[in-house]
């Protein structure tokens, strides 16, 4: 079993997942303000930005089972909803030609992949990971997440120091180095841990040295928009911050539960305002935009219809 694979099963318990507390960032305090936490249905429709549809993409996450048990029925049924292309998450007991091929049956592309960096880094692995995504033709190749533990509570970070995330950072550099050798270019997808406390004295988290001490070069930002807004920074000054490092964003929503829980729903359909972070990032054509819930399950499917419906017609 690849690292990616042992990683999705792991993803089954981010439900649970502690939200990180509201610290300062050492380059500017990012809090989502209560005033724009509106639901992200029609707001910007003011504006001329709209999404082409070639840049309307799913994390294959959210339709795991139905992958699992009809690869090629299910892809079939992704390019009748309208996509053409697809992140994946790991190649579902065939081999990375045998992925494409199924693909290529279907009409679709997988223009992005996540597959876990080797923590500690190891280039051997990593380089495998490499081969495969060539091999699938891949443009993007993205770590999924951060070193981390999980459990029924969630997860919690390996990394707790400064010391530790810059020594991330530092295999993001060599992981994004060796990408660029293949013709990819390499992405962090973020969960909210990035934006919890360390066990040092500093006002600093370690998306920080994500920031600080990855090479823009080498390294870009996969912004899932969900577990920002969890973690309680604002994408928009998130993006303000990293620039054109952000190339793809996770469109993944969020509803309130009596008691304030935070969960999943589908796109378009909770309180996250796409629209204003999508009129933040400028050109839509320079994003890759990609649905995503994980909880889905059972109703994948429409979760996959509502998210295209919902990017066709966004207007910001």
């Amino acid at each position: 079993m690849s690292d990616e694979q042992r990683g999705l099963g792991r993803r089954d318990f981010l439900l649970g997942a502690a939200g990180a507390a509201a610290v300062p960032m050492g380059l500017g305090a990012l809090g989502v303000p209560g005033a724009v936490a509106k639901g992200g249905g029609d707001h910007g429709h003011g504006g001329g930005g709209s999404i082409p549809r070639e840049q309307i993409s799913i994390q294959l996450y959210t339709v795991r089972d139905q992958l699992a048990a009809d690869l090629d029925g299910t892809l079939r049924a992704l390019a009748r909803i309208g996509y053409r292309t697809v992140e994946h998450a790991g190649f579902h007991g065939r081999t990375a030609a045998e992925f494409k091929a199924a693909l290529r049956r279907a009409g679709i592309k997988a223009t992005s992949g996540h597959q876990s960096v080797p923590w500690p880094f190891d280039a051997a692995a990593w380089r495998t990971q490499l081969q495969d995504a060539v091999t699938v033709g891949q443009r993007y190749i993205v770590t999924p997440v951060s070193p981390a533990t999980f459990g029924p509570g969630g997860g919690t970070s390996l990394l707790t120091t400064a010391a530790d995330w810059k020594a991330y950072a530092a295999a993001l550099n060599q992981a994004g180095y060796m990408a660029r050798q293949y013709g990819l270019r390499f992405g962090f997808h973020n969960h909210n841990w990035e934006f919890g406390a360390l066990q040092d004295d500093t006002p600093l988290v370690g998306f920080d040295f994500l920031i600080s001490d990855t090479d823009p070069r080498l390294v870009h930002f996969e912004l899932d928009l969900y577990w920002a807004w969890y973690a309680h920074r604002d994408p928009v000054q998130l993006i303000a911050m990293l620039g054109d490092r952000v190339k793809q964003f996770h469109v993944k929503d969020m509803k309130f539960n009596p008691g304030h829980v935070a969960t999943f729903t589908d796109p378009g359909t909770g309180v996250i305002d796409f629209a204003r972070i999508f009129r933040a990032a400028g050109d839509p054509r320079e994003h890759e935009y990609i649905v995503e819930r994980d909880d889905a399950l059972a109703v994948a499917l429409n979760t996959a219809q509502v998210g295209f419906s919902y990017l066709s017609r966004i207007r910001f």
